[in-house]
């Protein structure tokens, strides 16, 4: 087995770990449920990769990303479902659909993408979806039955409620703008102060959710998206933190020697060095 540019030979690669006589140990024993955690991990590191500007950690990270493709459509030609040529097929067949104005015929193409369309191309690829489903003999709602169930359950919270919010959105259950929800967001507050002075810990949970829901609900209104707000506050902490742990470290001292004073004054000498 050789490395290679063609995707053919990955494919040939995973099958080969599969194998259940001559395949890797780990590789065989897993499924789609312990594989999915690894999918969401590479593409976190693809992102990574592209907020730190390093096109050969990207390009390594994108192979990672492609790899989990490709096993979990290996693990779905081995239950005789869908092989990797399907995936393509599918991927292909939505684009082309989807852009009408790009593959479609001249007339198409010269039209632009008319207002509506893209909606109108949605329900139609959801209608297809549905008879497939109820052909195989499953639940036509593959996703629930609700208007909001389309929504994954395993991205990011934050992701999460932003794209529920959104959703609830283009039926009009919205706020008509920002300034409203900084009231919102004092309320929840105080309704955290008082489930802390209760000191019921699932209350306290369940408020404190309440008060993250509407502030992300204020970053979408800002036209702000609070998982990339909150990457970038993240990252500021770890860069001024780093300052401290150096300032320590010329003075020959330690973060467990320093005191608290000490690093908070360090903090503001990197706040003011950014």
């Amino acid at each position: 087995m050789t490395p290679s540019k063609d995707i053919s030979r990955l494919v040939e690669i995973m099958a080969a770990l599969r194998e259940p006589k001559t395949g890797c140990p780990w590789d065989i024993e897993q499924d789609f449920s312990t594989i999915a955690p690894y999918t969401i991990e590479e593409a976190y590191e693809v992102a990574d990769a592209i907020a730190r500007g390093d096109l050969d950690d990207l390009r390594d990270e994108l192979g990672d990303l492609l790899l989990q493709v490709v096993y979990h459509a290996q693990m779905a030609q081995e239950a005789d479902e869908f092989a990797f040529g399907d995936v393509v097929q599918a991927i292909t067949t939505k684009m082309i659909r989807r852009h009408p104005h790009v593959f479609g015929d001249e007339t198409a193409r010269s039209a632009g993408m008319a207002k509506g369309m893209w909606e109108k191309i949605k329900a139609q690829e959801k209608a297809e979806k549905r008879q497939a489903r109820l052909a195989r003999g499953l639940d036509p709602e593959d996703n629930g039955k609700g208007f909001l169930d389309s929504v994954p359950v395993a991205l990011p919270a934050l992701t999460r409620a932003l794209k529920l919010q959104e959703k609830a959105a283009r039926v009009g259950f919205d706020w008509s703008e920002a300034a409203p929800i900084l009231d919102k967001i004092e309320e929840e507050i105080g309704e955290l102060r008082e489930a802390l002075a209760k000191g019921q810990t699932a209350e306290i949970k369940d408020e404190f959710g309440d008060m993250l829901f509407a502030v992300v609900n204020l970053g979408r209104h800002l036209k702000l998206d609070s998982e990339a707000a909150l990457s970038g506050t993240n990252e500021k902490f770890r860069s001024r933190f780093h300052y401290v742990e150096q300032a320590l470290e010329k003075a020959g001292r330690t973060l467990d020697e320093a005191t608290l004073d000490e690093m908070e004054a360090l903090w503001q000498e990197a706040k003011s060095a950014k």
